[in-house]
């Protein structure tokens, strides 16, 4: 039995589209499952956690929608032992790049029913569990703007999500000041001046593929860290594009560090997002918890060694 929880309004709508296909291919194939619909990410953990203590059998929480549904129900699947499957139907979709999950609603659903899972490390913190990045400062800001923006409304129903955050950065750009900031990298403290952003990653990409981290691996056990400073708003113009290819980490304005735990604290309030949801404002303190979420992933059955093979749940 797979649980489908289905967010009817991400990606502007999308999460409904898709729902309807995946609907009418479980049916085709006599696949069990039992849709669960979601749109409060305050509640969704509670219904999850409800929906799957209700039987012991369940093979997947397949997740229709963006990151943020994703990222809404993490403390419940890792708290339930159920692997995560993901069918993309968000804004940014990073989740499912990240772990070669195909942006095709077919092709995704059939990763899902594929049975080979990827033991993924989570993010964790003050504001709860993370699967793509902690992303604390400019581009923080960005998303927030983007999120409370009428582009993005619009660019969602014209399936172009990531044009979206690039607005954002543009409107971003005119108004944020950096500031001095301290980064503690498994106790080991290095302080910025004029910081533009601190991202702690777990997967390469957020804000709709955008290359921040691309080196990170979900499986590693490790933290990927980008840090921005000491650079004019031009600078940080011209640093976008290279992060559709992840160039960015050889200019001389970009510092990267690795390791098992990091803390942030930046010299004035910073807003800081998770798998592109609120998580307040910076100081803010993760760790990484390795091997905490099991992920159906075509990047599983690549692995010729490490934490990856057939999925069971551990309800």
């Amino acid at each position: 039995m797979y649980l489908l929880i289905i967010n009817p309004r991400s990606g502007g709508g999308a999460g409904q589209r898709t729902w309807q296909a995946v609907e009418g291919m479980l049916h085709s194939r006599g696949i069990p499952h039992e849709p669960l619909f979601t749109q409060n990410a305050d509640r969704a953990e509670t219904q999850v956690l409800g929906a799957l203590a209700r039987r012991d059998d369940w093979r997947a929480a397949i997740v229709i929608g963006g990151d943020g549904t994703i990222h809404s129900v993490l403390g419940a699947l890792r708290r339930r032992g159920v692997p995560l499957a993901v069918i993309p139907a968000g804004s940014g979709n990073d989740t499912a790049r990240g772990f070669g999950i195909p942006l095709s609603t077919e092709a995704a659903l059939e990763t899902a029913l594929q049975d080979r899972c990827l033991e993924a490390d989570l993010l964790s913190g003050a504001g709860g569990l993370t699967l793509t990045a902690v992303a604390s400062g400019f581009d923080a800001q960005v998303a927030v703007n983007v999120n409370n923006s009428f582009y993005k409304r619009l660019c969602n129903a014209i399936g172009a999500g990531q044009l979206a955050y690039i607005i954002g950065i543009l409107h971003t750009l005119m108004t944020f000041k950096p500031c001095r900031v301290s980064v503690t990298c498994d106790g080991k403290e290095q302080a910025f001046e004029k910081a533009w952003l601190v991202s702690v990653c777990n997967l390469p990409s957020y804000g709709g593929g955008l290359l921040i981290c691309p080196q990170a691996e979900a499986d590693d056990g490790l933290l990927d860290v980008c840090v921005v400073h000491g650079c004019s708003r031009m600078q940080v113009l011209r640093l976008f594009p290279t992060l559709l290819k992840g160039t960015h980490v050889a200019l001389p304005f970009v510092t990267m560090l690795r390791g098992h735990s990091v803390a942030v604290r930046f010299a004035h309030a910073r807003h800081a997002i998770g798998d592109g949801e609120p998580l307040g404002t910076a100081p803010l303190a993760v760790r990484c918890e390795p091997g905490a979420l099991r992920v159906l992933s075509p990047l599983a059955a690549a692995r010729e060694q490490g934490a990856a093979g057939p999925c069971q749940a551990s309800v």
